[in-house]
């Protein structure tokens, strides 16, 4: 007599234990959702005997979408314990499980459920394997971040929540990828691009970028950038929205809802804010701003922006041939550029590293990053005849205090070094050369000290021979509603007293560069002994400031305000504006 056809029974898909496993149990544990290059198990139960290898096989498919693959196979199981294994390079996404089982010469497939792939940091074979525990706690599973804003000299913070394992959030992660598809390949039949962080990192900072999630724009018809304190409605609210923009968000928005959904795919992440960041490159590697006799900003439009946040995200460039993971950052913000990039080249990652080191031909937007990290800034007085005068040039402020959350604390860590050596030693000249001769194709070729010629042209020939020493010194830092104290320090270096007049003014500079309204200015006259120094109280001027908190509390909620003087020096006169930021 022939043995029965074995009958499959009950499947039991171990959801709890295997989320805990693979540190998926964030999500819940009534779905299963598994990291690649890790196995996991389920149970099977058979009707009407038990399993015998001689005569009995089983297969195991899986699907996702119209693409079906094989993913592993069944050589025996005794006891009805199943396990799976999911390769390291299998691409990320939802996938439907199939058994196939081979009984007595008869065939039949049943549908087991559906299941959840994701990146895996604690997969050694995973190009985002990150090998320190307290790292992948904070840059995968941690829900609450950091962001800072403000200036360079007064870094403020604000919380933010994440929310990668909020209900919901996987899905339109994954429906970010699917919309973004098109943008990769031109459809979605193909999902092999998915098994590769580097172009899933891609298609999501396009999709941020492109598909306003959330816009960067004004304000006035929708919800203030401001205002948001979390990733998950800005995402709940483009995904029930059919996929349409939000309105609006900002730089620190748009990286912290790209840090939520890396995190979530399981990619190591982190925002970062770099303090004094220019928009625009017309000229690489130079920033110009343009000022009337007043001190007034007369560019009208953005230029300098305070400070501006995008992504980092941890993976190993197979691409640059990369064996061990590193930081590649990723900006989701949509900046203007003089450059003629192809679309996918301002999305894809640019290896922290290589922007360090000046090497920008190994990566996608390596020119973009390194000159909005390393520009000089120039002033330029406009004069009635439509002429303009250098005044001033300063190497120092681009790319400052570049800062991000320490691992398992609430202080600020300072990356700057990962980006750029210390100004001025022999390693920050050397990579500026290599990237100058790459951003500056006529300098292909040239001298170390020819190009040092051509940067010496921008050095301001007034500031080393005035003979005064000034600065701004603000002696309290005040809450909103309260005045601003600041004094305004004079020293005269020389032997021989000297007169001189001051144009002052304070004009309104929005967090991203943007010059407003002048709220106030004046013209003094100062006469300084040999050698003497004067300190001018300038309080009293600044108490039409309520003016200004009057503007800028419409415009964003803060509580302080900073104010930093940029001197003008031309011959006789000194104009000194000064740019309150908020």
């Amino acid at each position: 007599m022939l043995p029965p056809i074995l009958l499959l029974g009950d499947v039991d898909l171990n959801c709890p234990s295997n989320c805990q496993i693979h540190n998926t149990h964030f999500f819940g544990t009534d779905r299963q959702i598994i990291r690649r290059g890790q196995a996991f198990n389920f149970y099977a139960r058979f009707h009407n005997r038990e399993w015998d290898d001689s005569m009995d096989q089983a297969i195991f498919t899986v699907e996702t979408g119209s693409h079906t693959q094989n993913m592993c196979s069944l050589s025996q199981s005794i006891s009805g314990n199943i396990s799976v294994f999911p390769p390291s390079n299998a691409c990320i996404g939802r996938y439907i499980l199939n058994m196939q089982i081979t009984s007595c010469g008869h065939t039949y497939q049943r549908c087991l459920g559906d299941f959840y792939v994701l990146f895996n940091p604690w997969c050694a074979d995973d190009p985002v394997y990150m090998d320190n525990q307290a790292q992948r706690e904070e840059y995968v599973l941690n829900e609450h971040g950091i962001l800072y804003e403000g200036v360079h000299k007064h870094i403020t913070s604000r919380p933010w929540h994440f929310g990668q394992f909020e209900d919901g959030i996987l899905d339109i992660c994954l429906k970010i990828l699917d919309m973004g598809a098109s943008y990769h390949h031109g459809s979605d039949r193909d999902h092999c691009w998915r098994n590769d962080p580097v172009h899933v990192s891609m298609v999501v900072n396009h999709m941020v970028r492109t598909n306003g999630i959330p816009e960067n724009n004004d304000y006035l018809k929708g919800t203030k950038p401001f205002s948001w304190n979390g990733s998950v409605p800005i995402l709940q609210q483009w995904y029930n929205g059919r996929c349409r923009p939000v309105r609006y968000g900002y730089c620190g928005s748009l990286a912290s809802v790209m840090c939520t959904v890396m995190r979530c795919l399981g990619i190591p992440s982190r925002v970062i804010t770099n303090f004094c960041f220019p928009c625009s490159n017309e000229n690489p590697l130079g920033i110009n701003e343009i000022f009337d006799c007043t001190g007034k900003n007369l560019c009208g439009k953005d230029k300098l922006w305070r400070y501006h946040c995008w992504n980092e995200s941890w993976m190993a460039r197979r691409d640059l041939n990369q064996c061990c993971g590193d930081w590649q950052c990723l900006d989701p913000t949509p900046l203007e550029t003089a450059y003629v990039f192809v679309s996918i080249l301002l999305s894809g990652p640019t290896w922290v590293r290589s922007i360090r080191e000046g090497e920008l031909d190994l990566d996608y937007d390596g020119h973009h990053m390194f000159s909005r990290l390393n520009s000089n800034y120039v002033g330029w007085l406009s004069q009635n005849n439509a002429k303009k005068t250098k005044v001033f040039c300063d190497t120092w402020p681009c790319g400052q205090h570049l800062s991000t959350k320490s691992v398992g604390s609430e202080q600020l860590e300072d990356i700057t070094g990962s980006y750029k050596y210390e100004l001025g030693s022999v390693k920050s000249k050397e990579a500026y050369y290599r990237a100058y001769r790459r951003i500056h194709p006529g300098y292909c070729n040239a001298s170390n000290c020819h190009i040092d010629r051509e940067l010496s042209s921008l050095k301001n020939p007034f500031l080393s021979d005035s003979g005064i020493n000034m600065r701004l010194k603000m002696t309290n830092c005040p809450m909103y509603g309260e005045d601003v104290q600041l004094h305004w320090l004079l020293e005269n270096l020389r032997s021989e007293p000297k007169t001189l007049k001051f144009n002052l003014c304070a004009q309104i500079i929005t967090y991203n560069g943007c010059p407003m309204d002048q709220f106030w200015k004046d013209s003094v006259s100062v006469t300084l002994g040999p050698r003497e120094g004067k300190k001018v109280d300038l309080s009293n001027a600044l108490l039409t400031t309520v003016l200004f908190r009057r503007q800028i509390a419409d415009r964003r909620p803060t509580i302080f305000y900073r104010i930093s003087g940029d001197l003008i020096l031309v011959g006789s006169e000194i104009n000194i504006m000064l740019n309150i930021d908020s």
